[in-house]
């Protein structure tokens, strides 16, 4: 998955595409276990995916209303559809996305 900055989110968003974007911090177990689980869903779905360590850009938990890592958003046209903090397996993450972006 690749590492997003600023950039990359607001030209995603501007150019209202479809895809997931992966809020985390290093330190975090859960997210370290999160982060495994979409590296698997990178390798069976063909989606739009980009993580951000969200230490560095704190802002954005206030625009996207991050209350807890691990984060993971569902955005549809340049919309966030949902908010995500409890991953459960991947088979629950790929229905999420057949769901919003199939």
């Amino acid at each position: 998955m690749n590492k997003w900055n600023r950039n990359d989110v607001e030209t995603f968003l501007d150019e209202q595409e479809s895809g997931l974007i992966y809020f985390y911090t290093p330190l975090c177990g859960t997210c370290q276990v999160a982060s495994r689980m979409l590296q698997v869903i990178e390798e069976l779905v063909d989606i739009k995916m980009g993580k951000m360590n969200l230490n560095f850009y704190p802002d954005l938990a206030g625009k996207f209303a991050i209350e807890s890592v691990p984060c993971l958003l569902f955005v549809q046209e340049g919309m966030v559809k949902e908010t995500l903090y409890a991953f459960h397996s991947v088979p629950f993450l790929l229905e999420k996305i057949k769901y919003y972006l199939a």
